[in-house]
């Protein structure tokens, strides 16, 4: 159970970093449409770029940070079943749901979305739009960011798991919405 405990830990560690290059991805996009806003209404000048590229932080805001979430476990989560339990079912009921819905759709949504990506990147798909952007990045973060989700799906199941077999401790009260 060490390796696999390590290995969940390397896990934790890849996603901590894509998580806080979603945060620098929200100041940015903050940044540009500021940027764009004032450029729009001092000069009356804009372009289709600056619009496109905040769609793509947007993006990865989203699909960055989602791996994140999950590992803070700061996810959505219905609590009406689940806080009745003990912290023992709690366990149970996330690692089934890691191995029947998450782990199951990260993997189909990885590589239902690679080739959507890779078909943009080898024809070097642009943007239609006058001065728009080349697309495969923005495309590129579906599978990424679904990999990732996949891959932390899989370090929580080792960490619930662990808890489990009574390898590990870890948290099982987590804060209610809208406290």
């Amino acid at each position: 159970m060490g390796g696999l405990l390590a290995f969940s830990r390397a896990i934790d560690a890849l996603n901590e970093r894509f998580g806080r290059l979603a945060d620098y991805c929200v100041l940015i996009a903050c940044l540009i449409s500021a940027g764009n806003a004032t450029v729009r209404y001092l000069l009356s000048y804009s372009t289709n770029g600056l619009l496109e590229i905040q769609w793509y932080l947007f993006g990865a805001v989203v699909l960055l940070g989602a791996p994140y979430t999950l590992q803070r476990n700061e996810h959505v989560r219905v609590d009406l079943l689940y806080m009745s339990l003990s912290p023992r079912g709690r366990l149970w009921i996330d690692t089934l749901g890691f191995v029947l819905i998450l782990i199951p759709a990260g993997i189909y949504l990885t590589f239902l979305s690679f080739p959507f990506f890779w078909q943009s990147f080898v024809s070097d798909e642009m943007s239609q739009n006058a001065g728009g952007l080349i697309l495969w990045p923005a495309k590129l973060l579906l599978p990424l960011g679904f990999a990732l989700l996949t891959v932390q799906g899989i370090s929580e199941l080792i960490k619930r798991v662990a808890a489990l077999t009574g390898a590990i401790e870890i948290e099982t009260e987590y804060e209610k919405p809208l406290q």
